[in-house]
């Protein structure tokens, strides 16, 4: 097996697509019979911004706009991370030319894709070598500051897409509402939320609390690990593990909500980057959307069970973790 793959996430930003509610989920890559985190292990991580702008948005808007989605990363205190604008290249968004770059892109075939981002890595320990991320100029684009109607806001949807860059996957943190043709959202609480906001709307350019525990899971800090928290666990149903299941845990004092997803046959689960507290779980099955926006094909995930509140709260310690946990669903 070589060292080095080309990895095209399922991270597109979909327009009109449903999902159900649950939390951060990261990126990984399957190595024989594991998984390993991608994430970027040498810093500063360098990156290129394409030369050439589209209607409304020049190279140096866009570039603007791109630096500061970084930065909004970047603040997070209790990650461990740095990026480099490289400079302006011709070079287009294209995985496997070894240098990471960020551009517009026209695919009309994509037509419910706003950005994607996709890699190349090392399958041995799941480093990042490369990531590049296109903006569809099949879409209209604004850097104003407050917003431009009718079109999305570049820094917006570039956030999201970096939350890809670094290592995250979607969210599932947000509330919809059908429409005619797709759905539209009402609230969302993580960036990683794959569904965008209508355009015009600039909400998505702030990380939520979930953002931050899944970058701060894959970069901690040393203060990190002393000041927060886990809560790990098992979701069965008759006596087996369930897989893909979401669980949420919601701080009655905070009202921050973090979670994740059980990724083990067993049912297994952990959910990072916690304040110390009290909390109330929930599991719920992902059967509101497209699975395919959170897992592959492959992975097995099972719906067929219905929601579940932990009986008891859970306290979860500083600085360590609240562990074997046991929820037991029951089949729909």
């Amino acid at each position: 097996m070589t060292r080095r793959q080309r990895v095209v996430a399922a991270v597109a930003l979909i327009v009109l697509a449903g999902v159900p509610l649950s939390a951060y989920l990261k990126l990984g890559s399957r190595v024989g019979a594991r998984t390993v985190t991608l994430q970027w292990r040498d810093f500063p991580a360098r990156y290129f911004v394409t030369d050439a702008g589209v209607d409304g948005v020049s190279a140096q808007q866009f570039q603007t706009a791109i630096a500061r989605a970084f930065s909004t990363w970047e603040a997070v205190e209790t990650a461990n991370l740095s990026t480099e604008f490289a400079g302006f290249t011709a070079a287009t968004p294209r995985v496997g030319d070894s240098i990471s770059v960020l551009g517009f892109l026209g695919r009309s075939d994509q037509s419910r894709t706003l950005a994607a981002t996709s890699f190349f890595i090392d399958t041995v320990d799941g480093r990042i070598l490369e990531s590049d991320i296109y903006f569809n100029t099949t879409f209209g684009w604004s850097t104003s500051e407050s917003g431009t109607s009718g079109r999305f806001d570049l820094e917006s949807i570039a956030v999201h897409e970096i939350g890809h860059f670094f290592g995250l996957s979607h969210s599932a943190l947000g509330e919809t509402e059908l429409l005619s043709g797709g759905r539209r959202v009402i609230a969302a609480e993580s960036v990683m939320f794959p569904i965008a906001f209508s355009a015009g709307n600039t909400a998505d350019r702030t990380l939520k609390p979930d953002d931050i525990a899944g970058l701060s899971d894959i970069y901690g800090t040393s203060a990190f690990s002393r000041q927060f928290g886990s809560i790990s666990g098992r979701v069965t149903k008759n006596g087996t593990g369930v897989i893909g299941a979401h669980v949420i845990a919601f701080n009655p004092r905070t009202t921050r909500l973090v979670g994740g997803f059980t990724l083990t046959s067993d049912g297994g689960f952990v959910i990072a980057g916690l304040d110390p507290g009290p909390y109330v779980l929930r599991v719920e099955p992902l059967d509101d959307g497209d699975i395919e926006s959170f897992f592959d094909s492959s992975f097995g995930v099972d719906v067929d069970f219905n929601v579940k509140f932990h009986e008891r709260i859970v306290v979860v310690p500083r600085g360590g973790g609240t562990s074997n946990i046991q929820i037991r669903v029951t089949p729909k």
